[in-house]
């Protein structure tokens, strides 16, 4: 069951205010948090907590950020795969919280983990293709996410590409990936379709797997997500776990979800409703990594709703 993720780390600095400020002007906010972020590190905390055997693959600075991210993954049971980059900084995010929504804005530096190269992938080639799963996203650089995808493929190990943030992706990439996860305005982004509803995602998913991914979810946000492939294509709806504190982590708890439900062997159905539920779950709280829930809150949330 062992799942390897391919990412970044970043330290999240959070600002909860009533609005964005605009350019030029200075505002009060609410509040400031300092925590572990980065889609990668998130997804892989997400994984560990839910029960997988997760190795995180990065690049990391030396200094107080980089133990903020040994301590996290520590902590969540995360196995560090790292190259140390003395020559470089840990990233960091701008986090935007809107008070009354819970809604976000994100600015990202990745540091050191904007050099994780190529060469970076083929040093731990040998334990990308020991995975079951391999999960990536597109906050490194995107040569080293084709490369990685390119060798767990080979290997047989099911492929995962989260396509945030958005960004045009190379010819072929999405040929390497059995499953893509985008959410709304990444669809979009990638496909053209504008997703306004359930049917609109349905069309976008299609054209993914029409331009070579194997399968499809678009991620709805509070109206769940959609799975496409070849066969078939099926809604599932969101789970509700409490009132919405804040929804930064909610994507990242949803890859994390899957992919370790696609690493037990589940139905795609199956593994999107543990994602669901994973997602539900990370939005009651505030923060990205701390956000993730254990695997018996999400096997309770899933027993509760049948």
């Amino acid at each position: 069951m062992r799942i390897v993720i391919l990412g970044v780390f970043v330290a999240d600095t959070a600002y909860r205010a009533d609005r964005q400020p605009r350019m030029g002007e200075t505002i009060l906010g609410r509040s400031f948090a300092l925590g572990p972020g980065g889609k990668g590190s998130n997804q892989a905390v997400a994984a560990a907590r839910a029960g997988g055997e997760v190795h995180f693959i990065t690049r990391l600075g030396r200094d107080p950020f980089a133990e903020m991210a040994r301590a996290t993954w520590a902590a969540a049971g995360v196995i560090p795969a790292v190259t140390e980059d003395a020559d470089s900084y840990t990233g960091a995010a701008y986090i935007f919280v809107e008070d009354a929504t819970g809604n976000n804005a994100i600015i990202i530096a990745p540091g050191a983990a904007g050099r994780i190269s190529e060469a970076d992938v083929e040093a731990r080639a040998g334990l990308i293709a020991s995975a079951r799963v391999f999960v990536t996203q597109l906050e490194q650089p995107m040569p080293a996410a084709v490369r990685a995808l390119a060798i767990a493929r080979a290997a047989g190990v099911r492929t995962i590409l989260n396509p945030a943030p958005a960004a045009p992706l190379p010819a072929g990439m999405l040929g390497l990936c059995d499953l893509v996860t985008p959410n709304e305005s990444e669809a979009e982004g990638l496909t053209g379709i504008a997703v306004t509803g359930i049917e609109a995602a349905g069309r976008a998913a299609a054209a993914l797997v029409a331009a070579g991914a194997g399968a499809a979810v678009v991620t709805l946000g509070e109206n769940g997500a959609l799975y496409h492939d070849a066969a078939r294509t099926v809604h599932v709806p969101a789970f509700r776990a409490g009132p919405v504190v804040e929804t930064t982590g909610a994507g990242d708890g949803f890859a994390g979800g899957l992919a370790v439900a696609l690493a037990e062997g589940r139905d795609a159905v199956e593994a999107v409703r543990f994602g669901c539920a994973t997602a539900a779950i990370s939005v009651t709280r505030a923060g990205t990594a701390p956000s993730m829930p254990a695997r018996g809150e999400i096997d309770a949330l899933l027993a509760r709703a049948g």
